[in-house]
């Protein structure tokens, strides 16, 4: 466990960590250090026994599972593709979607490629993703044989150069795709932020946690 009477809370940088400080400010706690020029990755707050520590959004549910903190906030596409790859279940609990950082995860392709033909007749794609098991699975359920090319960063690049014909990535506002000449073809789920909280904490920890919680929910309510 982090700390024997403390919290320590776990976040990435970006999106998330901007849209979790007015919810940590509704629970009266203000992250003391800007990580985008701290060189620390583990930032003090105004509350005594309060700390964040900083690490890729893909790596805040293991922080949290295992210990290295008692709580986080992470994307409902790291929690899905991660539950998926270990089978189902991370054994986390998940006491509330927060609300903050929303997007969508979607299939997009080149303007020029007919998705619908190329689903429909039952032909073989490549799809380029950082989330395979969420790709094979939505696939999968569709009857659609797919090569899953596993990448993690400049997507958009995939079908421009012939990589792939479809990618499976996150979208906002679809600036991004229609920037490189993408379509968006499919939605394939809604994208939240949740709170996650090692479960073990919430036991032995649930005089601190448990008004945190409740202060998140107020704040989003």
């Amino acid at each position: 466990m982090s700390t024997t009477q403390g919290l320590t809370l776990a976040l990435s940088k970006g999106r998330i960590f901007e849209e979790t400080l007015p919810l940590l400010r509704a629970a009266g706690i203000e992250v003391l250090e800007d990580p985008e020029t701290s060189r620390k990755l583990i930032l003090p707050t105004n509350r005594d026994g309060v700390r964040i520590v900083m690490v890729r959004a893909s790596d805040v549910p293991t922080y949290v599972q295992y210990g290295g903190a008692d709580l986080g906030v992470a994307g409902r596409d790291v929690l899905h593709e991660q539950a998926l790859a270990e089978g189902g279940s991370h054994g986390l609990y998940q006491p509330l979607d927060l609300k903050i950082a929303r997007c969508r995860m979607s299939v997009a392709t080149r303007a020029d490629f007919d998705y619908a033909a190329a689903v429909k007749q039952g032909s073989r794609i490549r799809v380029a993703t950082k989330y395979t098991e969420i790709a094979r699975q939505h696939f999968a359920d569709k009857g659609v044989h797919v090569d899953l090319i596993k990448l993690y960063g400049s997507m958009e690049l995939a079908p421009l150069t012939g990589l792939a014909e479809a990618i499976v990535d996150l979208v906002s506002t679809g600036g991004t795709l229609r920037a490189n000449k993408l379509v968006e073809v499919e939605q394939i789920m809604d994208i939240s932020s949740r709170l996650v909280v090692n479960q073990a904490a919430l036991k032995l920890k649930r005089d601190t946690l448990r008004p945190l919680i409740d202060a998140f929910a107020a704040a989003i309510a």
